[in-house]
């Protein structure tokens, strides 16, 4: 039971099968098939955008277990971050921020996967950043921090990181 303590996930609105299926690729990726586990899980963060959070945090989990390239995953992960590139998840600075996280733990992989959806991505975020009304200051940092990040080909300066961490640092 120690385990489960380290990483939950809310999975429990599935029936008990996907619900088991999910466990598994949580557990042993190999041993199920990737491409459905994929596609339910987008297809219920496309139904429910408060699961988008909780797909990229499970999508992030079985690539870590799985410790090899993500091919299955990347257009389901490339259509989750679409989902948080839209303007009324753009609004909400808890989206922006997951978004922000995943780009920043995944986005360079995918990129050298699927380069024109990471383009197509960040045409989204840039007209967001730059037209979107009722963007909060911090989700316009975010926003701006992540297209400078991908821009310094997924790199950060220390200056970036005095700039755009300096509040957060202790």
């Amino acid at each position: 039971m120690g385990e489960t303590g380290k990483e939950e996930y809310k999975i429990q609105s599935f029936d008990s099968e996907t619900q088991k299926l999910l466990k598994t690729a949580l557990k042993d990726p190999s041993n199920v098939d990737l491409e459905k586990v994929a596609n339910i899980i987008v297809d219920q963060s496309l139904k429910d955008c408060v699961f988008s959070k909780e797909a990229g945090r499970i999508c992030y989990t079985i690539i870590q277990v799985n410790n090899m390239p993500m091919m299955a995953l990347v257009n389901p992960v490339y259509d989750c971050l679409f989902r948080l590139a839209q303007p009324d998840s753009l609004r909400k600075e808890e989206e922006v921020d997951c978004l922000v996280l995943q780009l920043h733990r995944i986005g360079e992989q995918l990129e050298k996967m699927n380069s024109q959806r990471m383009d197509e991505l960040f045409s989204l975020l840039r007209d967001g950043f730059l037209v979107q009304e009722g963007l909060s200051s911090l989700s316009q940092l975010l926003l701006l921090e992540i297209i400078e990040f991908r821009a310094a080909d997924w790199k950060m300066t220390d200056a970036a990181q005095k700039y755009y961490y300096s509040e957060v640092m202790d």
